[in-house]
C-alpha cells in the first residue's frame, strides 16, 4: 500500500499526539448499514471441507511461512506473512511462546516446534480463485495532495494486487514470489485454463492517475499464504460496511475478549490480557518517536471506530507547511489511520491501523500505535470501551 503526503514523514502517521487535533470523525455509528446475514467470502479458508478450487500442491516446503500462518490464525501477528524470519515474526513466537510456558526465545526451537506440531496439518499456502466481480471493481491511485484526496469519495485499494495482498497479509511482491509466471506454484502450465478479466480503473482516469497496473487479474487461480481465522459468523455484525472490511482483510467475528493491553515502546509490541491475565494476541506495532513520544502511563479505552474518515490540520504537524489548506479525508484502508481508530482516554491519542503494513515496526509515527490493518481489525473486536490501556518504556 501507499500513502502520500505532501511531506514523507507523514507516513508516519497523522495526528497523533497533537493538541487541539479532531484526529477523526465517526461518521459510522450514526449511519451504519445493517449487515447481511449470508454475505460469504469465496476465499476463506476451509481446513476441514470440500475446496472450491482444485487442490494443488505447493512446489517447495515453506516451514517459516507454515508457522506464520499458524502463528496469525492463534492471534500472535507475524507482522506481513512472507516467509522470513523477521523481527515481527519473532515477536509473535515470544508472545506464543509465553502464553505457552515455554522459554520466549522468539526462535523457531525445538520446544516451540513441538508446541506447533499440532497445527502440523495446516499447510503454509493454499490456492484461490480471485473473485470475478474483482475486475470490475474502481480502483483509484491515491493521489499526493490532500485536497485531491479528500475529493474522493475513500481512500481506498489502488489496484486488484494490492487488495488481494491485504486480503491475505502479505506483500504484492510474496504474492509474485507464490505464483512464478503468474500461475499457482506447482501447477503445471498445460492446467492453466483460467478465465481472466482485466481490472477496469475509474472512467475519469488519465495516464497520470491511473492506478497501478495489476499482476493478477479477476478469475484467476493464484497462490496465496493459508490465512485462517477469517470466518464471519452469521449475524454476528451489525454493520455491513464493518463486515465488508473484515471480509476485505481476512478477519475472522470471533475474537478473544480483552482486559488489559501493554504497549512496550521498547520492545515495540502489544499484548493482550485477558481478564484471567492470560496473554491471548500480541502484536508489532509502531509507537511515537523522539518528536513525539509515546505517552507513558495508564489509559483507558474509550470507544471504537470503524472505517474513520480524518479531520487533516496542517497547522498541527511539525513536518507540514502551515500553508496548506485543512483537509477531511474520506475513509479507506489507504487512509492516514487505516481501517480502525480505537480511542483512549489520553486525548488525542489512539491506536490504529495503517496504509503501510510493510513498515510497522520500522518507522516513527507521530504518538500514536499503529498496526496493520488486519491485526487493528481483529484487535477492535476484542477491546471495549474501559478496556485498560499500559504504555510502557
Amino acid at each position: 500500500m501507499r500513502f502520500v503526503f505532501a511531506a514523507a514523514s507523514l507516513l508516519a502517521l497523522a495526528a497523533c499526539g497533537l493538541n487541539g487535533t479532531d484526529r477523526y470523525k465517526d461518521d459510522n455509528k450514526s449511519a451504519a448499514k445493517p449487515a447481511a446475514t449470508g454475505l460469504s467470502d469465496t476465499m476463506a479458508s476451509h481446513d476441514n471441507g470440500e475446496q472450491a478450487v482444485p487442490q494443488i500442491p505447493d512446489s517447495e516446503p515453506r516451514p517459516t511461512m507454515q508457522a506464520q500462518v499458524v502463528l496469525d490464525r492463534q492471534g500472535f501477528g507475524p507482522g506481513v506473512v512472507d516467509g522470513a524470519m523477521g523481527m515481527s515474526t519473532q515477536n509473535a513466537l515470544r508472545g506464543f511462546q509465553e502464553a505457552n510456558g515455554l522459554d520466549t526465545t522468539g526462535k523457531l526451537d525445538e520446544a516451540t516446534k513441538a508446541k506447533l506440531a499440532q497445527w502440523n496439518s495446516i499447510p503454509a499456502t493454499r490456492v484461490v480463485r480471485v473473485p470475478q466481480e474483482w475486475g470490475s471493481l474502481s480502483y483509484v491511485k491515491t493521489p499526493d495532495d490532500p485536497a485531491e484526496q479528500a475529493a474522493l469519495p475513500q481512500l481506498g485499494y489502488q489496484s486488484l494486487d494490492e487488495k488481494l495482498a491485504e486480503r491475505f497479509h502479505t506483500t504484492v511482491d510474496v504474492l509474485k514470489m507464490l505464483n512464478p509466471g503468474g500461475r499457482p506454484a506447482g501447477m503445471k502450465p498445460e492446467a492453466m485454463r483460467s478465465p481472466v478479466a482485466t481490472p477496469t480503473p475509474t472512467p475519469s482516469a488519465t495516464a497520470s492517475d491511473a492506478p497501478p497496473a495489476s499482476v493478477f487479474s479477476a478469475g484467476q487461480l493464484i497462490r496465496v499464504p493459508n490465512i485462517g481465522a477469517d470466518q464471519i459468523a452469521s449475524g454476528s455484525v451489525d454493520d455491513a460496511d464493518w463486515q465488508a472490511t473484515l471480509q476485505s482483510l481476512g478477519v475472522g467475528s470471533e475474537q478473544p475478549k480483552v482486559d488489559k493491553i501493554v504497549v512496550s515502546k521498547g520492545k515495540g509490541t502489544l499484548k493482550a490480557y485477558d481478564k484471567a491475565g492470560k496473554l491471548v494476541a500480541e502484536f508489532t506495532v509502531t509507537s511515537g518517536s523522539s518528536h513525539d513520544p509515546l505517552p507513558l502511563g495508564d489509559w483507558k479505552v474509550t470507544g471504537v471506530s470503524h472505517n474513520p474518515s480524518f479531520s487533516y490540520d496542517p497547522n498541527l504537524f511539525w513536518d507540514v507547511p502551515d500553508d496548506k489548506a485543512k483537509q477531511h479525508l474520506p475513509p479507506g484502508p489507504n487512509g492516514p489511520v487505516g481501517v480502525v481508530w480505537i480511542d483512549l482516554s489520553k486525548e488525542h491519542y489512539g491506536i490504529h491501523g495503517t496504509p503501510e503494513p510493510q513498515l510497522i515496526g520500522r518507522s516513527q509515527s507521530h504518538g500514536c500505535v499503529r498496526l496493520t490493518n488486519w491485526d487493528a481489525a481483529r484487535l477492535a473486536q476484542m477491546v471495549s470501551s474501559g478496556t485498560k490501556v499500559v504504555f510502557e518504556k
